[in-house]
């Protein structure tokens, strides 16, 4: 059970995407009518009626709960900008797939009223910090790939956990994902699902010069 302490609402999507845009415009006068000032992060397309435009970077300061509006992709782009927060994040699917964006349209409002009444439960998702020399640091929630570039030849990619060697892996790269990434790219370079709340990562090499070197 959650909190009912929802008094901004943060909106994360595609505006230019016509259906993201009319999902949205049925979602806003309905948080409004229930006294709650609703933000939009930006995006490539208009500001909504009743919105204030806020910068992505402020978006997870200023929201007690973060909606996102269309596909994973989205969630995704949410999931960054929410990450060293404790803002949750919900996903509205207007997209393909809908892993994470899992709430559709049609049962939108019903749900959201769930939450704004304190009927719901957080999850907590693993997330990745990716680090290398000369740029910025990355957080990722489904993946970091280390991959050649181009048309270079196959790399050799070395895997330590805890400072302790594990392997080297000779391919194409290496795809380092979380539980919930592991329905994304890892799957289909062959990778297990894991359960969303199991407390580990999944390695799997790309194209590997080894019949040996598996997930």
């Amino acid at each position: 059970m959650g909190s009912t302490a929802f008094a901004t609402i943060g909106l994360v999507g595609n505006t230019a995407d016509q259906r993201v845009a009319d999902t949205a415009r049925i979602l806003i006068p309905h948080l409004q009518q229930r006294g709650l000032q609703t933000l939009q992060s930006g995006s490539p397309g208009p500001v909504l009626d009743g919105c204030e435009l806020v910068q992505p970077d402020q978006l997870a300061q200023r929201a007690d709960l973060v909606i996102a509006v269309g596909g994973d992709g989205t969630m995704l782009y949410a999931a960054q900008q929410v990450a060293q927060s404790d803002t949750p994040l919900l996903g509205i699917n207007r997209g393909r797939l809908g892993f994470l964006a899992d709430i559709s349209p049609e049962e939108m409002l019903r749900k959201v009223d769930d939450i704004l009444s304190g009927h719901y439960v957080a999850e907590n998702r693993a997330m990745l910090l990716a680090k290398m020399p000369g740029h910025d640091d990355e957080i990722a929630l489904n993946d970091v790939v280390v991959q050649r570039e181009g048309n270079a030849r196959m790399i050799d990619v070395e895997t330590y956990i805890d400072d302790i060697f594990v392997n080297t892996h000779s391919g194409d790269g290496l795809i380092v994902a979380t539980p919930t990434g592991s329905t994304a790219y890892a799957l289909s370079g062959g990778g297990p699902i894991l359960e969303p709340s199991l407390d580990a990562l999944v390695l799997v090499p790309i194209c590997p010069h080894t019949l040996s070197d598996r997930p």
